[in-house]
């Protein structure tokens, strides 16, 4: 088991009061996926009003090649596939989080 420096802890217990370390830990990780997933799904969100598509109809519709394999459309092909990645990963990784309760 690795020890954390005291200087985290002390931060930690700062930014968390109360409860045991593994629970603020947990708590502080959780916060940090959901923001994560947030800034995915907004990123989701603007390119989809932006096309007027889902990122699956985009691909379909092979928009890129439509715009001339623009920069702007190849650019927004992969940032919109890497944030769906994304909300797919921070997703599992929540419900692992869960499923963990205090199981250690």
């Amino acid at each position: 088991m690795q020890v954390l420096a005291d200087r985290v802890v002390t931060l930690i217990e700062r930014l968390e009061p109360g409860d045991s370390l593994d629970a603020k830990l947990e708590r502080l990780v959780e916060n940090e996926l959901l923001r994560r997933l947030a800034r995915y799904e907004l990123v989701d969100k603007q390119l989809t009003r932006k096309y007027s598509l889902s990122f699956e109809e985009f691909r379909r519709n092979h928009v890129v090649e439509q715009q001339g394999y623009s920069f702007e459309a190849e650019s927004d092909f992969w940032d919109w596939e890497l944030a769906l990645d994304g909300v797919a990963t921070i997703r599992d990784m929540l419900a692992a989080l869960k499923g963990s309760n205090g199981d250690n």
